[in-house]
């Protein structure tokens, strides 16, 4: 394949996939992204990341850290279809699937879409629905289909859904089960900003001077673009010892006397793919254990759970994925 001078890195290699484009789209999307977003760099690479291998995002953080208005730019930055579904108590599956309806023309039934319909679906805060209506979410996420009578409906590619939660405020909730929360890639914990950030929030906004921040982002990746440079991320090399490295720690949560619950296979898979996608935006064709360990936490953030005991004493799943991850041996 042919080299090319842009693909190489600090240690002077030359990569096997061109991966220059995908490089140069991703710096797109994030230049995009920084001229209304301050800070987030982590959130905006873990959502193209989870875009690169057909992922879904749950993002949880108090009201007003600029989750939702994340996901609508990033959205904003594709050349697709946007769809957002402020989920409710009395949100019913119709609301969301699309319903049947009479055409009195025919004298037949027809099928009218719901807003699931699109490509990138931002769903705001989704603890919000019953258990009901996040099940029929779920089976279209995992499925990429909707059956409806009998029939069923493939979802159009790309197909992402970027989930919202309030981690706060529990009154008039429903708790997504574990079976659910496994359908998403990543959990990514948003954060204050920092104060030096948080100047800087005010500023851009006092600059804007009441112009909305989506005339402020253009389209800068069409879906023709993404399927080429998911074909390049499955070419990305692994050997053997990353896939053991995976394997080991992935295995250490469900032994760990400080889980209650420890990642499943489906764990393992994500944190290889999100691990090839890392070393693909960083213009490598092969993944190194740094890959792996920057997709851990995402990764398994909301597939463990902590034993009732280090809950009440207030550790986090992501102390102990740390404490994990120190304990496995990194292959050289």
């Amino acid at each position: 394949m042919e080299n090319n001078e842009e693909q190489k890195d600090n240690l002077g290699f030359d990569s096997r996939i061109p991966l220059a484009d995908l490089q140069k789209a991703v710096a797109n999307i994030k230049q995009e992204l920084s001229k209304v977003i301050v800070g987030q760099e982590n959130f905006i690479e873990l959502l193209i990341v989870s875009l690169l291998v057909d992922g879904h995002v749950l993002i949880e953080g108090v009201p007003g850290v600029a989750k939702t208005i994340t996901a609508k730019l990033f959205a904003k930055t594709l050349k697709t279809d946007f769809s957002r579904i402020q989920f409710t108590p009395d949100l019913m599956p119709s609301d969301i699937l699309g319903t049947s309806v009479f055409n009195a023309k025919t004298s037949d039934f027809e099928f009218k879409k719901g807003p699931i319909f699109s490509n990138i679906i931002l769903i705001d805060e989704i603890n919000r629905a019953p258990a009901k209506t996040q099940a029929a979410m779920f089976e279209t996420m995992e499925e990429k289909q909707v059956t409806m009578d009998g029939t069923t409906y493939p979802m159009a590619a790309p197909f992402m859904v970027l989930a919202t939660q309030n981690p706060i405020e529990q009154e008039g909730t429903y708790a997504l089960p574990e079976a659910q929360l496994d359908r998403f890639l990543f959990k990514i914990k948003i954060s204050y900003p920092e104060t030096d950030e948080e100047v800087m929030i005010l500023k851009t906004h006092h600059q804007r001077k009441g112009s909305q921040p989506q005339t402020m982002i253009k389209e800068v990746l069409n879906p023709k673009e993404l399927l080429v440079f998911k074909g390049q991320i499955q070419e990305v090399l692994v050997e053997e010892k990353i896939f053991k490295y995976i394997a080991e720690v992935v295995a250490k949560t469900r032994n760990h006397p400080h889980l209650y619950l420890g990642g499943s296979p489906r764990a393992s898979i994500a944190a290889l793919n999100s691990a090839k996608a890392f070393a693909a935006i960083n213009g490598r064709d092969f993944v190194t254990p740094e890959d792996v360990k920057k997709a851990m936490v995402p990764v398994l953030n909301h597939r463990v759970i902590l034993t009732p005991e280090r809950e009440m004493e207030g550790m986090s799943t992501e102390n102990v994925i740390q404490m994990i991850m120190e304990s496995v041996e990194i292959p050289r």
